[in-house]
């Protein structure tokens, strides 16, 4: 029998159910597009059976979402200390502290949010003669568009240090990144998860080469390849894969694909998404562009392992390129497009 909400003390679905009713079916397909696939079925299943809702308890929850929304939006400006500060001025001390404390049980601010916000040449200062392993941690935490700024300024002995030990770093306890967040902050503004905190690796690393100018990446890279071989290729593999040729524009792609091997094209197209295939055809001559596509049609089933080789070496083609300055890659660092 389907129910009715009324002024009763609500669960967490009840609430979500009654909001996504309040804000209406367009708004509310869109929030069901970041849930997960059970968390849809549950609140499906609880707007099924909810037949009405007292206005009393529609401006509840949408006051209670308000709050909530308002206070992330201070944390993610200012770190908790500021948002409880504005929500004190804005809501009364009592509201605040029941916001904070609604969020901070399933929130997880991110270690270091208060230096998130700082210009990269004041961290710089702030940071740069730490011990680089302090460095990589602090550097693992912030957004690749700010740490590349920082690691293109440290001096060229210490950033490939910092750099090897970003991509090699693991796990992190929270005692150390507490330790660390009490040097750096006058006042400690964070929460950290007490659960070991993964951080770093290879990943971390490759958005960061990914964003700072290529002089910076070519010594770091250069420095690696003699110290860490296997660690080098791991993250060269990673930085230009075979889907970025999107990011190229039609006449690199026309000079990339005048050296690739049309058997190797085909198979790399072959594993390759719609887009991606489109997009390298288009830049082919019609006769070539059809005997591409024949191919692929003749070839029938891959193994993934071919297309993984065959991919590699046409991004092996535009690397090569890259560093001949015949193509340019766009990366957010300092490198100018001269045209």
């Amino acid at each position: 029998m389907a129910k009715g909400n009324s002024d009763k003390e609500m669960n967490g679905v009840e609430k979500a159910a009654t909001l996504l009713i309040a804000l209406g079916p367009e708004k509310s397909s869109k929030v069901f597009k970041h849930l997960k696939e059970e968390e849809i079925e549950q609140l499906t299943l609880e707007i099924a059976n909810t037949s009405s809702i007292s206005p009393s308890t529609k401006e509840r929850v949408l006051n209670e979402f308000y709050e909530i929304c308002l206070a992330q939006q201070y944390i993610a400006e200012g770190g908790i200390s500021y948002a409880k500060e504005l929500l004190e001025k804005a809501l009364g001390p009592e509201k605040a502290k029941d916001v904070i404390g609604k969020l901070t049980a399933s929130l997880q601010v991110r270690p270091f949010e208060f230096i998130r916000k700082t210009d990269p040449t004041q961290l710089l200062n702030f940071i740069q003669d730490e011990h680089p392993q302090t460095i990589a941690l602090i550097l693992s935490y912030l957004p690749p568009s700010q740490s590349s700024m920082v690691v293109s300024s440290l001096q060229p002995e210490k950033q490939a240090d910092v750099a090897r030990r970003i991509a090699q770093m693991d796990r992190t306890s929270p005692d150390v990144i507490k330790q660390v967040e009490r040097v750096l902050e006058r006042k400690l503004a964070s929460l950290v998860n007490q659960d070991y905190t993964i951080v770093g690796g290879v990943d971390a690393i490759v958005a960061i080469l990914n964003s700072v100018d290529r002089g910076t990446e070519k010594h770091i890279m250069e420095t690696l390849e003699i110290e860490e071989p296997e660690l080098a290729d791991e993250i060269r593999r990673k930085m230009f894969v075979f889907e970025d040729i999107l990011s190229l524009d039609d006449r690199a792609i026309q000079r990339v694909l005048r050296d690739v091997d049309n058997a190797d094209l085909a198979l790399a197209l072959k594993g390759s998404n719609e887009e991606v295939q489109n997009v390298i055809l288009n830049n082919l001559s019609k006769r070539l562009s059809v005997m591409i596509k024949e191919d692929m049609d003749f070839m029938g089933p891959v193994r993934m392992k071919d297309v993984e080789e065959a991919q590699q070496k046409i991004v092996n083609v535009i690397r090569k390129l890259e560093d001949s300055a015949e193509i340019v890659i766009a990366r957010g660092g300092g490198d100018e497009i001269i045209v």
